[in-house]
């Protein structure tokens, strides 16, 4: 990692992600962690999914997220920060009705740079998770009768 400011309007080296709607601009990235301002749109989610070989935390700078721990559903809001241990499936929800913007952090930070570098204007979903696979974040299938 190089010494330096991320200035708040701009992601490393310019880049900023489309992420299916949602927007990802990488803030720090370092072998041992990685850092990305989120812009999720009011009704977009990301579906439950593990990552086997990282620990991920989301601090929520504005808005309400709801948060699925497997059959556990919790509501965390601006200024909460929520903990996912590697290994324990997670979902993220913005059923608020507007937009929640929010810092996320892994650590270490393994291939998820390289993950977001491949899924950016990504629109094929199956792809998307195919992909995720390849890059150490694993899907879970839909619940029965969803």
């Amino acid at each position: 990692m190089d010494a330096g400011v991320t200035p708040a309007a701009e992601g490393l080296d310019g880049t900023s992600w489309n992420i299916l709607g949602q927007t990802y601009t990488p803030k720090l990235h370092s072998e041992n962690a990685f850092l990305w301002h989120a812009i999720i749109p009011a009704e977009a989610f990301v579906p439950p999914h593990i990552h086997p070989t990282q620990d991920e935390w989301i601090t929520i700078l504005d808005g309400n997220l709801e948060m699925v721990f497997g059959d556990q559903i919790i509501q965390a809001q601006s200024g909460d920060t929520i903990r996912m241990p590697m290994g324990k499936p997670h979902g993220i929800f913005n059923k608020s009705g507007s937009q929640v913007t929010c810092l996320f952090g892994v650590a270490p930070a393994r291939r998820l740079y390289d993950l977001f570098n491949a899924l950016h204007n990504l629109a094929d979903v199956d792809e998307v998770v195919r992909l995720s696979a390849e890059h150490e974040v694993e899907f879970l299938p839909p619940p029965p009768g969803a």
